[in-house]
């Protein structure tokens, strides 16, 4: 019988599928393997391949199972490469750390392996987390399954093209300045960038310690829900973490939408967008209106987050990285060097004037959310653009190529507010673009619910590219 309907089988269906024995821990592994040996060459989603552990660990599930399954027993997830996994291959896509195999799992890792989820392997992302596409010295780029000769985004951007491809129904990405929203927008998916601290980030890459999260890229919010559920929560190897339990975020999905007070704004006051992507996105209020949503113009006018971002993020790079300007120099992504070289000249007053526009920033948005429940935006201001090929100009004037692109993201990692990309309609050319629902600060149940409702009203999962 065949098996190709399982690329594309939400997670929850397949957890139901092995726990009622209508499909085998190893029927499930082998034909994602199968698929990925297939498809990765042409998309470059992983950039390593657990073929041997994955199926080892089938095995050893189907040998072992226990009396009471977990929930995610059996079902086949990709972990991004910048996420620590024990025995198991994590670059942070640098070459510098090309042959790095950690002795222990991340949190997230660890708490995802106890639920019975099997890794297929670590997916491409650019070095460090540094750049919103996916670029490295380990192998060619990252491609966008709906056209691959465009960028899947960046930096989960194997993630979001792993999913969107039918390489396995969750993958696990972060996200420090928009890096799970981008290219899950770019690559027609859902995205989840959780509140800041919900979900442990304890064994991971990158420099952004204030503002980085882990969190769920899957085809389905539900399946976000559940992948979240097992992930979030307290752990004292984070510090930030939160120590509150956290909603029983799948049980919460149905809740009432009807009467949430929702602010619209199509580019923060600062941002230029792409009249296809203004209007697609625009296109979607009165369906969303229609669930019971009271969607008003948002009387909201921020400043260009970047100067608050850039130097507290160059700096915190640099204390991560610095060292490795001395004797990696030649190693790592040009953007890498240029990042620590940057990096190295943030003075202590630069610092601490940032600190103080975040402050300002935070108290702003905290002041909207007190006459409002939820914020949409565009995710990105244009859709995926040919790889290496970043838009100059954008609505006839010239923009940043390092976040004129994506204006949208970072300034809701410097807030700490849960935030969700939602596939909403596509270019002239086929390229899908996503709709950004923004949250108040630790209550992403009410963005996953508003999200849910979207999804039922306007389903997206059935739409797949033609590879």
């Amino acid at each position: 019988m065949s098996r190709e309907w399982l690329a594309f089988t939400p997670a929850l269906e397949l957890a139901f599928l092995l726990r009622t024995r209508k499909l085998s821990p190893v029927e499930a592994v082998d034909h994602l393997l199968q698929r990925i040996g297939q498809l990765n060459p042409r998309l470059n989603a992983y950039l390593t391949v657990a073929e041997e552990k994955a199926r080892d660990a089938a095995r050893a599930a189907e040998v072992g199972q226990p009396q009471e399954l977990p929930p995610l027993w059996g079902v086949p997830i990709s972990v991004k490469d910048l996420i620590f996994t024990r025995g198991l291959r994590t670059t942070g896509g640098s070459l510098v750390y090309e042959g790095f195999i950690p002795e222990e799992d991340a949190v997230v890792v660890e708490r995802l392996r106890r639920a019975g989820a099997i890794i297929l392997g670590k997916t491409n992302t650019s070095e460090f987390g540094q750049s919103t596409t996916t670029e490295n010295r380990l192998g060619e780029d990252c491609r966008n399954p709906w056209d691959l000769g465009h960028t899947s985004g960046g930096s989960s951007g194997g993630a979001a093209a792993s999913v969107a491809a039918g390489l396995g129904a969750v993958a696990i990405g972060s996200d420090g300045g928009g890096s799970i929203r981008i290219p899950a927008a770019f690559c027609g998916v859902f995205g989840f960038k959780p509140s800041f601290g919900l979900v442990p980030t304890a064994g991971h890459f990158g420099g952004m310690p204030l503002f980085a999260v882990i969190g769920p890229i899957t085809r389905t919010v539900a399946d976000a829900a559940l992948a979240l559920q097992v992930m979030a929560g307290y752990d004292p190897r984070d510090h930030l973490s939160l120590k509150a339990p956290p909603p029983d975020l799948l049980a919460g999905l149905k809740g009432e939408v009807r009467g949430l007070r929702v602010g619209w704004s199509p580019d923060l006051g600062y941002a230029r967008v792409d009249p296809e992507v203004r209007s697609v996105v625009s296109s979607c209020l009165p369906m969303l209106e229609s669930l019971g949503l009271r969607v008003e113009p948002a009387p909201l006018t921020l400043t260009d987050p970047a100067p608050i971002f850039g130097p507290i993020v160059l700096a915190d790079t640099y204390a991560a990285y610095g060292h490795l300007l001395e004797k990696e120099a030649g190693a790592l992504m040009p953007y890498v060097r240029a990042t620590l070289e940057r990096g190295r000249e943030v003075t202590g007053a630069a610092y601490s004037q940032a600190l103080r526009g975040l402050e300002a920033l935070r108290r702003q948005m905290a002041d909207f959310f007190e006459g409002y429940d939820l914020l949409v935006t565009p995710t990105t201001a244009v859709p995926a653009f040919p790889l290496r090929q970043r838009p100059q100009e954008i609505d006839g004037q010239k923009v940043s190529t390092l976040w004129g692109p994506f204006p949208f993201t970072m300034v809701f990692n410097l807030t700490g507010q849960p935030a969700a990309t939602l596939p909403c309609g596509f270019s002239a050319q086929g390229l899908p673009i996503g709709l950004q629902l923004v949250g108040r600060y630790r209550e992403d149940l009410t963005v996953l619910r508003v999200a849910a409702a979207f999804e039922q009203a306007r389903p997206w999962a059935d739409k797949l590219p033609a590879l």
